[in-house]
């Protein structure tokens, strides 16, 4: 009896020791409306994506215009990765691209001339 108790005890220690380890993750689909159907984009967008801290999880959908992603919460939040596709030239959800980053991506990689408004004046 004795040797069954400290079998459960350590089962139950190893249960609680497993389970504390787990770490708490978050998922979004985040609207990438100037990402365009290039190799070049997206394989830029997985790599460095991939490095940001705390990103565990990526799946770029171009053709639907999305960046389906998994992080650890206690390392990023879904803003920070907003950003991050932002720093990278390209709109995510309601942050617009940052200027800079843009104008540097390769041609294939912007909107076609024919879809950005003309600028007035």
């Amino acid at each position: 009896m004795k040797v069954f108790k400290l079998t459960l005890l350590a089962i139950f220690g190893t249960v609680l020791s497993a389970t504390a380890q787990i770490k708490a993750s978050d998922k979004a689909v985040i609207k990438t409306p100037t990402l365009q159907q290039c190799d070049e984009c997206i394989e830029k967008l997985q790599l460095l994506l991939s490095r940001e801290e705390g990103v565990v999880g990526l799946k770029i959908d171009a053709k639907k215009k999305t960046i389906t992603v998994t992080w650890l919460t206690d390392r990023t939040t879904k803003e920070n990765i907003k950003v991050a596709i932002a720093n990278l030239g390209y709109v995510a959800d309601d942050i617009e691209a940052e200027e800079t980053a843009y104008k540097k991506l390769p041609k294939c990689c912007k909107i076609p001339d024919a879809v950005v408004a003309p600028k007035k004046g």
